[in-house]
């Protein structure tokens, strides 16, 4: 079976390639639908990444956050029309001790191989989780990223102790707003703070107990744990921030990514006994948890509904080019490409 991908090349420049599908591997095929720009394909794109990474990633598909249709399943847990989200992390071992997504084995689709912009996606059936068929598909788009947030939630759970009555949340973007709204969920009876430096982004975050500039924090703040959502170059204060207020025996969840080294107040770490861990990705069950609280709290997608930007019909390489221009000029929420091909 022919298939049509559509790979970057160099920055700002994608091509054809066609690939030969194998019916008969036991893979499933999907046909994308939806799919969801993160940071990560744009700086690909605009070719913001270090250059050697550009050198050795490219020609590459761009795209890991994406839902679609099943079109061929030999697998009996799916079949032709099944709506679902596909995974992107892709192990190739398995480990009793180390997450799937935290291998270093593992492969990760639109970063060393072909993400999900092509005309069909051969995938593992475990690589696969469906959805309820009436979702909102825009939201549905971006699962991937809102199960890293359910991942790093869930870690928090068995790395934190058990006073969880206040929750610091650095950051004003996409991941903070994503984890927010299923920390309220995950510990409805938590006081959760948000820290930004935008108002008018502050000001979406209607479900928390109270938002603060970063400029402007009351000097009796307190709080049990945090969760760091910032990164770049703002991590080095959010971090330093969350550790000046953070309580004693607190734990820090790090969540934003930086490019460059970041230096923290390592002696306050120590004097208040805190933890700090970082986490990266998620794996088949964060997908699979995330897709259980959808359909056990529907206003969850009410609220990530708010994140949809702009709604992109894709049928030429043209209109993925516009997309993308699209996505780099926003300030807030998803841009999504509707996979008309």
């Amino acid at each position: 079976m022919l298939n049509t991908v559509f790979r970057l090349t160099q920055p700002r420049k994608i091509e054809i390639a066609f690939s030969e599908i194998d019916i008969f591997s036991g893979n499933v095929i999907v046909r994308p639908t939806y799919l969801s720009i993160c940071n990560a394909d744009q700086r690909y794109f605009q070719g913001t990444r270090d250059p050697k990474a550009l050198a050795e990633k490219l020609p590459m598909a761009l795209i890991h956050e994406a839902v679609g249709e099943v079109v061929y399943s030999p697998d009996e847990n799916f079949k032709p029309g099944d709506f679902v989200v596909m995974v992107p992390n892709t192990p190739t071992e398995t480990d009793e001790i180390i997450g799937e997504n935290y291998l270093r084995s593992s492969k990760f689709r639109a970063s060393g191989f072909d993400g999900f912009m092509q005309e069909y996606v051969s995938i593992s059936a475990d690589r696969l989780v469906k959805l309820p068929a009436d979702i909102n598909p825009e939201v549905a788009s971006f699962t991937e990223i809102v199960s890293v947030s359910v991942h790093a939630i869930t870690r928090f759970m068995k790395f934190s102790h058990e006073r969880r009555e206040t929750i610091g949340v650095w950051g004003d973007g996409n991941l903070s707003y994503i984890t927010c709204v299923f920390l309220r969920k995950f510990f409805p009876n938590a006081k959760i703070y948000v820290f930004g430096v935008v108002p008018k982004k502050l000001a979406d975050f209607t479900f928390v107990d109270e938002t603060f500039l970063t400029t402007e924090i009351p000097e009796d703040m307190k709080f049990d744990h945090a969760f760091e959502c910032v990164g770049g170059n703002g991590s080095q204060i959010a971090i330093n921030q969350i550790i000046d207020y953070i309580k004693p025996e607190g734990t820090i969840s790090i969540l934003g990514v930086s490019e460059y080294p970041v230096p923290i107040n390592t002696r306050m770490v120590l004097e208040k006994g805190l933890r700090i861990f970082g986490s990266s990705r998620s794996g088949r069950e964060d997908f699979v948890k995330t897709v259980e609280m959808y359909k056990e709290f529907p206003d969850i997608v009410e609220y990530l509904s708010h994140m949809v930007g702009y709604v992109k019909p894709v049928r030429s390489i043209k209109d993925m080019m516009e997309a993308f221009d699209l996505d780099i000029n926003k300030s807030f929420g998803k841009t999504i490409m509707k996979w008309e091909k």
